[in-house]
């Protein structure tokens, strides 16, 4: 029974996550921009002002049931930055060697656009729950911004949704937390292999206790939590990743190189292994994507929760998120692999220790706690931002009386994610994670006079 399953997902997963599937997050993206006149390009400089200018502002406190916008975008921020960055990069690398990170660039470029919208739509047509919080997404704009022969797609968005919170946003990532912290304390001999279940199981319900303290706080909580949890694993990471191209840095200009000759001729960079451009640009979109979220509505989620009258303003912060995520973040993790010059295995696909692998290479192997932590703060931030997106799915679906349910739920699903293999799992979520993106997508495209309409509008004032 689990091969049949496993069989049926692979075929659904290869359609999602495929080349039509790219086409339709390429082309949405296009439409917005060209309706937008490429807001991620004529307002780039501005939305920069506007997002990290007021990061070092001192924050009005939220109102009820509000959080602030700068918590706002690092409770998507905490979603989005996590092993996707480190494992998803290093598998495009992998599979669709250097040129995948030139065509993850190029999603990105669509990409600051179309969650721009999704932010936009989500703060305009949000509403207020009973306990008086701001609650809006992809299903909140399908319900309240089309007609009521769209709604089944925002209750297949919140179904969906619902579902995947438990693979991808939780099991999968606390599995990445006992990895990392099992590898540091086996370089350091501080257990042997035969202890790694039970320090599994101790990590597990450590997580699951801590995950359900924040999420049961309620939003304000999440937002205190991410805004602090976040600038600090990014400005950690960033420091190793500039590390290692400082000590690099000849091997910079190859590098480069090899990313833009290798997007339109892979055969060349990779010895013959990889000789499809269009490889090498499926693997770049979708790892870009997955990372990102851009399409997928997710970060949306957060950002209607932010204090704020103007949708236009926050959407900013959704141009502000993917640049941080990919162009930075990705771009990192992607340096770091190919300045260090370990060996990759072209054709064979690869995760997260060829990214720690890049760092040990530079640094030598006591780095590796180092990265244990980063993992660590990247994993479980995402379980907290994904915590979110799954209470506002099934509130949407049940009401806001399953909230407290879901959420012990969800925080005990952490036991499983330590001690359980997650292989059906983890590809079962992806599946769910890509079809995720159909009804935002076919909303973003029929709400795209909306966006702009409301874009033209903030700018003329």
């Amino acid at each position: 029974m689990l091969e049949i399953i496993s069989q049926i997902n692979s075929e659904v997963n290869a359609f999602v996550w495929g080349v039509p599937a790219m086409i339709c997050i390429i082309g949405v993206g296009l439409v917005l921009s060209i309706r937008t006149k490429f807001i991620q390009i004529r307002k780039f400089g501005h939305a920069l002002k506007s997002t990290i200018g007021r990061i070092f502002e001192k924050q009005d406190k939220a109102s009820e049931g509000a959080i602030t916008p700068f918590q706002a975008v690092c409770t998507a921020l905490a979603a989005t930055v996590g092993t996707g960055n480190i494992a998803g990069v290093a598998g495009a690398i992998a599979i669709g060697g250097p040129g995948a990170v030139f065509w993850m660039w190029m999603s990105a470029l669509l990409g600051m656009c179309t969650k721009f919208a999704e932010v936009t739509l989500a703060v305009h047509f949000r509403e207020k729950n009973p306990n008086g919080d701001y609650v809006g997404g992809p299903m909140y704009y399908i319900k309240n911004g089309l007609s009521k022969n769209w709604r089944f797609l925002a209750y297949l968005y919140a179904i969906l949704g619902a579902i995947t919170v438990f693979g991808t946003g939780n099991a999968t990532q606390v599995n990445t937390i006992t990895t990392a912290i099992d590898s540091a304390l086996l370089n350091f001999n501080l257990i042997d292999a035969t202890s790694t279940k039970t320090v599994n199981l101790i990590i597990g319900i450590i997580i699951a206790l801590v995950v359900a303290a924040v999420l049961l706080g309620g939003i304000k909580r999440i937002g205190t939590v991410t805004e602090r949890l976040v600038p600090f694993m990014a400005v950690l990471y960033i420091i190793l990743g500039v590390g290692v191209i400082i000590l690099n840095i000849d091997a910079v200009p190859e590098v480069f190189h090899s990313i833009f000759y290798g997007a339109f001729n892979p055969s060349a960079i990779t010895g013959g292994v990889i000789g499809s451009f269009f490889l090498s640009m499926k693997k770049g979109v979708s790892r870009g994507i997955f990372s990102n979220e851009a399409g997928l509505g997710t970060g949306s989620i957060a950002h209607a929760c932010a204090d704020t009258d103007s949708p236009v303003k926050q959407g900013l912060f959704g141009i502000f998120e993917v640049f941080a995520d990919t162009i930075i973040i990705c771009t990192l993790t992607a340096l770091t692999i190919l300045c260090s010059g370990i060996d990759i295995a072209f054709g064979v696909d690869a995760g997260a220790e060829l990214t720690i692998s890049g760092f040990t290479a530079t640094y030598g192997s006591w780095v590796s706690i180092f990265t244990a932590v980063a993992l660590c703060c990247f994993a479980f931030s995402t379980i907290l931002g994904w915590g979110l997106y799954g209470a506002r799915c099934v509130e949407f679906i049940f009401g806001s009386k399953i909230l407290k349910p879901f959420m012990l739920a969800y925080s005990l699903i952490a036991i499983v994610g330590a001690t359980a293999d997650l292989g059906l799992i983890w590809n079962i979520s992806d599946t769910c994670n890509g079809l995720m993106a159909i009804p935002n997508l076919i909303a973003l495209f029929l709400l795209s006079g909306t966006v702009a309409k409301l874009t033209k509008e903030h700018f003329k004032k």
